[in-house]
This record gives C-alpha cells, structure tokens and sequence, in this order.
C-alpha cells in the first residue's frame, strides 16, 4: 500500500466530497495519509480528520508564509497538540522567501523556524520543511539547530541534487511528488537519480501539484501511482518496490508502526 506523506484533505477544495475521496482512498492501494496543517485552524482540522479517520495522522505546525505578525505564544498551543497521540510530526514549517516582501519578514521566519525544530526535538518528533527560494538559509538552520537530531522530511524538494545528498547524509529524506512527471521536473529528476531510492518519499502536496496527465486539476492520493511509475523509470525498478520501499520509509520516519 503506498502511504501519502504530505495531503491537505481539510482545505476547501475538498469540502464538496472529501469524505467520499478518503473513504475511496484504500481502493487505489493507498494505506495511510499525513494531513499537514499550516496555522492553527488547519492544525485543528488535521487533528479533526486525524481523530476521525484510522489511517490519517497529523503533522502541525506554521508554515513560513503565515509567520508574519503571529503571536509568540502561539508556540505554546503546538507544545500543548503535540502531545496528542495521532501527531507524528512538526509542520510544515520552513522558510519561503518567494512572496516575502523585506529582511525582517524573512527574519521572522527564520526565527519560528528555529523555535519550531526546538520543539520537534524536545517532543522527539521529525519535522516536515518547506523550503522555497531559501536554499542556503534552509541548510543553515537545520545545521546550526542540529535539526538532524530529529530529522524528518524536506517536503516537495525543488533544489539540487548535490544538496539533497547533504540532506540525506544528515538523515533526512526527500519528499517527491507530481512535479517529477512534469515536462520541466530536469533537478528533480537529477535529484531522484542521485539519491537512493531508501531516502525517497511519496507525496501529494493535495490539492496541489496534481501529476501529469492530470497538471493544473484537483490533485489526491489516488493519483500517487503516477508517481510512484515515474520514479520506477527513473531508477530502473519495479513500481511495486518503489511503493515498497517509500512506504517502509514513510513509516519509519513518522515513527508509525507498519499496518
């Protein structure tokens, strides 16, 4: 079965029928879904589906772009939810300077990055990194914070294959999804063929980032077998060891004992 390391089923993209995709999910040989909040409320609605759902789990935290002007003690309230025993993960978090408009926006996000892989380690859980347009202070920070301690997944990785063999050498693996179907996925691709297959993990990123043939549609983990074929072409194996394989490491990273 392959397991979705990154979905946003609570997003309003979803509110037509999401019920009826989750429920749907096992027949295309999807076992288990990490939903990833992005700010309090979406946290609490990945907590929600978590509660409801048997093979959804939750990762929570602050995504960089909603960083800005939040509360400082707002970090209490994911000391407070980490705790819960479907919570696998810190994230996303990270660094995003694409929309970011000054330095002391990009500083604040460097610090909630920072406070946020604090509290990954303290609560020993992996952290799921965003990272966009921000390379080198990504690496930065996950090396000054020892981020390796804790580890994790660099989710949707769209930066070079020498420093994905850096982010794997510290032990983490590389989130991969639809954009390695697309016609300009060249870095990616170089990624996948740099890195070994053990360090690889399948992600949707839904509602976004949907596969080819299904590019610029509503994208769900029905459609990860896309994936799945992509990177079998690419490093000459089976499907069925790519789901394999990433699956063992979507479990072993989220420290979730194999269904």
């Amino acid at each position: 079965m392959i397991f979705d390391t990154h979905a946003h089923y609570d997003d309003e993209a979803f509110n037509a029928d999401r019920e009826e995709i989750l429920s749907g999910l096992s027949s295309h040989n999807i076992g288990n879904v990490v939903n990833i909040g992005v700010d309090i409320q979406t946290c609490k609605n990945t907590l929600k589906l978590a509660e409801k759902h048997s093979f959804i789990y939750a990762a929570i935290g602050f995504h960089p772009s909603d960083t800005k002007g939040m509360p400082k003690d707002n970090i209490d309230w994911l000391y407070e939810h980490a705790k819960d025993n479907k919570v696998v993960a810190i994230g996303e978090i990270g660094l995003d300077y694409h929309w970011s408009e000054s330095e002391e926006e990009n500083q604040s996000q460097q610090e909630w990055f920072r406070a946020q892989i604090a509290l990954a380690k303290e609560m020993e859980l992996p952290i799921v990194v965003h990272s966009r347009e921000a390379a080198a202070d990504t690496m930065n920070i996950i090396r000054e914070e020892k981020a390796a301690e804790c580890g994790g997944i660099i989710h949707c990785y769209s930066y070079s294959a020498e420093q994905a063999r850096q982010y794997v050498d510290m032990g983490f693996y590389i989130g991969v999804g639809g954009v390695i179907t697309f016609k300009n996925a060249r870095k990616l691709i170089e990624t996948v063929e740099a890195i070994p297959l053990t360090s690889i993990v399948l992600e949707t990123d839904c509602p976004y980032l949907a596969p080819e043939p299904h590019r610029g549609k509503r994208n769900d983990s029905s459609l990860l077998p896309l994936v799945a074929t992509k990177i079998s072409e690419i490093k000459g194996v089976s499907v069925e060891e790519v789901i394999k394989t990433t699956t063992q490491s979507a479990y072993k990273v989220y420290s979730i004992k194999k269904q």
